[in-house]
């Protein structure tokens, strides 16, 4: 299996030409393959990730303020993540959408702290300490995607993401940079948005997207179908077992 967006060293190039099949985890991957290869992305359990029966009980039960939207961005707290980039647009849109809270979960190691309160810092200097909700680390990240009008994939980096996926599972849609699988998952201005990775650009699309409720009410609506047709974990696990049947076929 081949998840790595980038030209393989002469050792690794070498082992993949003596595989009898190799599996892509996305086209970006597949696309540094000099082999023939079969693309098969990542599902997630759809039965885990759902949306909520009442949206107003989702953010009830993680404590989220009930007259306000909630937009969020989960992972490890990390420049490679870019929480900076949406820490950044938000504070740019949070002027002229007063309706907004942002909610950032996700672990702070050592090595990171500066990054992070370099982060907070630049959150009080706006005025908007009030604005920023940061729960920490989660047990269970489900609840929150749940509670939540809009989800941010800022990354600079990744190798596949499956955030993206477990968000629209729960019916929210997702601003997503053009790196991983990112823009396999996020169906461009159907179930979210797909931006260039330029800090501008991202902040632009933040900016549209939390003024324009029918758009994203509209997206919302189509996240779970695309979902469940394309990104079931048992889709992932019977196309894998399909590349094993072929080649104790042959």
């Amino acid at each position: 299996t081949s998840a790595a967006q980038r030209d393989h060293s002469g050792n690794t190039k070498w082992l993949i030409r003596r595989m009898d099949a190799v599996i892509a985890t996305s086209t970006q991957a597949a696309s540094y393959l000099q082999v023939p290869h079969t693309v098969i992305m990542h599902g997630i359990d759809t039965e885990r990730f759902s949306p909520p029966a009442d949206k107003t009980a989702a953010k009830k039960a993680v404590g989220l303020d009930l007259s306000k939207k909630h937009f969020g961005c989960f992972g490890r707290i990390r420049h490679q993540k870019g929480t900076d980039r949406f820490v950044d647009a938000m504070i740019a849109a949070m002027p002229n959408n007063s309706d907004w809270i942002a909610v950032i979960t996700g672990r702070v190691t050592a090595e990171h702290q500066a990054f992070a309160d370099g982060m907070h810092a630049k959150i009080a200097a706006a005025g908007l300490t009030g604005r920023f909700l940061f729960p920490g680390e989660v047990a269970d990240v489900r609840p929150w995607y749940q509670a939540l009008d809009l989800f941010a994939a800022p990354q600079r980096w990744e190798g596949f993401g499956l955030t993206p996926l477990e968000a629209m599972a729960c019916g929210v849609p997702v601003i997503a940079t053009p790196v991983g699988a990112f823009p396999d998952l996020v169906k461009n201005d159907v179930t979210g948005l797909v931006v260039t990775n330029d800090a501008a650009a991202y902040t632009a699309a933040v900016a549209a997207l939390l003024a324009d409720d029918d758009r994203r009410e509209h997206m919302a609506s189509a996240c779970r179908p695309h979902i469940e047709q394309s990104f079931r974990l048992e889709r992932e696990a019977g196309d894998i077992n399909a590349v094993y049947e072929r080649l104790l076929r042959a």
